[in-house]
């Protein structure tokens, strides 16, 4: 179009730090951060945070840090050597839970032009210094909760000759500085560092909003973990989408019961800040922490796995409380029991299942209510929640496809094959892992690895992890549908069901059960159950009562479970078997 360009008066990069800056100006004397005693506003949390971006400055922490990459180009029988200079940005890690600092070093780190790598508080010291070597950590703030975790980490990279971050201690904070407060001598505190910055640094944004603003590692439940690359512009991206997707308006309350270090906080570290809203961090989640800040702040948002969910209807009455509002709350991580999802909402709070993946920036999808779905009995509406849905509006597409020919299946609600994504909140890559990168990507989508259908009226539904499915005499077992049957016994807290091995089945369904305090109930009394209520070849065989193993961010691992259930051998003799 003559006449027509591009130019910085109509193009410029995405980038979340914008949102502080205009938080910082239109919300600024509006609550940013609660945390017991300790209050923030945005205006204060921009200053902290400029403050922050400065000293890592100081610390020499800058956009990148400049290495040599050898590329060789063959043409025909000639080779040529080229050298060329690749930026790689410096990395920050934090090991902290759902504490003020969490909020500030979202910002903070981008502002200073690196790569926020948050940390799963539950690794060991093993697990997180292999993940320091891997991100090239340069500086790693960590919660006094949490420090000997990180120390451990440090001393493992010195040991092997691997050079060791500065460390940062986070500790407790106070509402005012202590004077003549002990100070540790061989470690800086957060504190420090917000001192030593300068107010009027000057805030680095970055050039191409594809540029990598953090790296998230997966949570491992499948495999080991790998470093997922966010952008500027899908991180600000996804944070618009998320703040639609749970339909937040201007200055909601959120409580931090996900936590913050999964995903960026699906996001919604970067998005809550956006529209003003007030962070209420939460160090331990429990139910009764849960229902005393909602009644003392009128908490209007949160979310979480259905680990929470289970916390929440199944808290002693004696801590529980009348809701002073109703409650949005976003599920997501594994597919909620529909029963779950009635029982919150008979406590008052409004449901909303969502559906994504570390490799998506967390929520990717969202169960968009249907107005004929009203006229539904309530457990069929919970039923219709329980689905994963469509794709919100950060996404272009969502598909189920065969994953061997690639072919999108029918929308028939039947035919079950890989869930794929495409679009621009969709991670950039595995940090140095190309392989995996051209794995995940093949065809032009991003492949999930999980299993679904995909409805008449193009909402997606879960069916199970490929690794989780089991087949049973050439039969497919979804996981999930017997795990939500189990669910709806009165007795049943949690439960997790994989395969088996079975000399004449191939694989029989097994089933890790917790069961609720003071409830009993025979693993004989759990198989028939299922067998009343689904196909009797996808009743669980067998019973192991105990509790599951689980990500920090709730999902089970299963893979613990499967090496279980493989010790256990096979129920029946080969050619020997009765259903």
């Amino acid at each position: 179009m003559e006449g027509t360009i591009k130019s910085p008066a109509n193009y410029v990069p995405l980038t979340p730090i914008s949102f502080l800056d205009r938080s910082a100006v239109v919300y600024a004397d509006r609550t940013s951060v609660v945390y017991g005693s300790v209050k923030y506003t945005w205006r204060q949390t921009r200053d902290r945070c400029v403050r922050i971006a400065s000293a890592l400055s100081q610390l020499g922490i800058s956009t990148s840090d400049v290495f040599f990459l050898e590329i060789s180009f063959v043409f025909v029988l000639r080779i040529e050597i080229v050298d060329f200079n690749i930026s790689y940005p410096y990395q920050v890690s934090v090991l902290a839970p759902n504490v003020p600092a969490m909020v500030d070093l979202h910002f903070a780190v981008p502002m200073v032009g690196a790569l926020l790598c948050t940390l799963n508080i539950r690794h060991d010291s093993a697990l997180v210094a292999a993940l320091l070597r891997h991100s090239g950590t340069k500086v790693i703030f960590a919660d006094h909760q949490f420090l000997q975790i990180a120390q451990g980490a440090c001393d493992i990279l010195s040991k092997n000759g691997d050079k060791v971050p500065l460390l940062v201690l986070i500790p407790e904070p106070l509402p005012q500085p202590v004077s003549g407060k002990k100070r540790s001598e061989d470690v800086m505190e957060y504190e420090d560092v917000v001192s030593m910055g300068k107010p009027d640094f000057e805030v680095r944004r970055p050039t191409d909003e594809c540029d990598p603003i953090s790296v998230n590692y997966t949570s491992g439940t499948t495999s080991s973990p790998k470093g997922v690359v966010y952008s500027h512009r899908g991180a600000y991206l996804n944070s618009l989408a998320a703040v639609l997707l749970n339909e937040m308006h201007s200055s909601p309350t959120y409580l931090w019961t996900n936590p913050m270090f999964h995903c960026n906080g699906w996001c919604l570290l970067w998005g809550v800040t956006a529209i003003g809203g007030t962070n209420i961090c939460l160090r331990n989640v429990t139910a009764k922490a849960i229902f005393d800040n909602i009644s003392q702040h009128k908490v209007t948002h949160m979310g979480g796995a259905p680990t929470i969910l289970n916390m929440i209807i199944n808290a002693p009455e004696s801590e529980q409380k009348p809701l002073p509002r109703k409650v949005s709350f976003v599920t997501g991580a594994a597919p909620p029991p529909a029963h779950v999802i009635y029982k919150m909402e008979e406590l008052g709070f409004s449901m909303f299942h969502s559906y994504g993946l570390t490799e998506t920036y967390g929520p990717g999808t969202i169960c968009t209510w249907k107005p004929e779905w009203a006229s539904l009995p309530r457990e069929e509406q919970a039923k219709m929640k329980a689905r994963q849905g469509v794709n919100h509006l950060g996404l272009e597409e969502i598909q189920v496809k065969d994953p061997v020919t690639m072919r999108t299946l029918p929308a028939d609600g039947v035919t079950m094959g890989e869930v794929v994504f495409r679009g621009n909140t969709v991670m950039n890559g595995y940090l140095k892992n190309p392989e995996a990168t051209k794995e995940a990507f093949k065809g032009g989508w991003f492949w999930s690895g999980d299993l679904g259908v995909k409805h008449p009226d193009g909402y997606i539904e879960l069916k199970d992890r490929s690794k989780d499915i089991i087949i049973s005499g050439g039969e497919n077992i979804s996981s999930i549908e017997v795990e939500s049957t189990l669910f709806t016994h009165p007795s049943v807290l949690e439960a997790a069901v994989v395969a088996r091995p079975d000399e004449y089945w191939g694989e029989t369904a097994c089933a890790f059960v917790k069961l609720k305090d003071g409830s009993k109930a025979s693993a004989e009394e759990l198989i028939n159950y299922c067998r009343d209520r689904l196909p009797h070849y996808m009743a669980p065989r067998s019973i192991v009562f105990e509790d599951l193993p689980k990500t920090s961010t709730g999902k089970v691992q299963k893979f613990v479970l499967r090496a279980k259930a493989k010790a256990l051998g096979s129920l029946s003799k080969k050619g020997k078997s009765k259903l």
